[in-house]
């Protein structure tokens, strides 16, 4: 039955890697369409908890303030969210982090206080510092936006469990840009990520719900 379980935790950990969200956006940045590929159905709807847990990604970027920022030090010891995504998204992107939002604002004061969440741009070209602010600043003025090098940023993604492909030029001037939608929690304990979400299971209510224990460093 250990086996078993093990097997099933792997196969939904697999898919959520694979769960990717493909936008597509014209020359300009102001319109979009996504288009996220056919996953498997998770086993339950919200967190899946990892048999294997991400060790936090070593990533050293800038934020929206124009300073060096590195994960690992700043949000050690703190019940962390993270996701890769950008500014110019549609839907997926903006939903998420207002989920988010409006599960955070429901939690105690001291609690809202420990948590960090931190978004990390999957199209530095296009989100400049001060652009990644002013977007996160409509969502919720805590959290942390983080831009620089794409390599960087992709092979740190990439240690999540999280695809992240560079943006192109389409030849109608369409610019797709195409990343894993994977909500990473890591635990204040050890700094691991224990639970991942995939997009169709980061409802405000769901995060409502789960975020007071995985601040606590519990599983849902």
């Amino acid at each position: 039955m250990r086996t078993m379980r093990k097997a099933a935790a792997a196969a939904v950990a697999t898919a959520a890697a694979l769960a990717l969200a493909g936008c597509g956006s014209d020359s300009g940045g102001d319109k979009a369409t996504d288009k996220p590929a056919t996953v498997e159905k998770p086993e339950k709807k919200g967190g899946t908890v990892l048999d294997q847990p991400f060790a936090k990604p070593d990533l050293e970027l800038t934020d929206t303030h124009g300073k060096s920022y590195d994960l690992i030090k700043e949000t050690k010891g703190h019940p962390t969210l993270l996701y890769f995504g950008y500014t110019h998204c549609p839907d997926i992107c903006p939903l998420t982090m207002s989920n988010i939002s409006m599960a955070k604002s429901k939690l105690p004061k001291e609690q809202q206080k420990k948590l960090r969440v931190v978004f990390v741009t999957t199209d530095p070209k296009r989100d400049t510092p001060k652009e990644l602010g002013e977007w996160l600043d409509g969502q919720d003025p805590s959290f942390i936006g983080l831009t620089g090098d794409f390599d960087t940023i992709q092979a740190g993604a990439r240690a999540v469990g999280v695809s992240v492909q560079p943006s192109y030029k389409k030849k109608n001037g369409d610019i797709v840009s195409t990343h894993g939608a994977q909500l990473l929690v890591f635990s204040p304990k050890d700094d691991k990520a224990h639970v991942v979400y995939t997009e169709k299971n980061t409802g405000p209510e769901i995060l409502e719900k789960d975020l007071p224990k995985l601040i606590e460093g519990k599983n849902p």
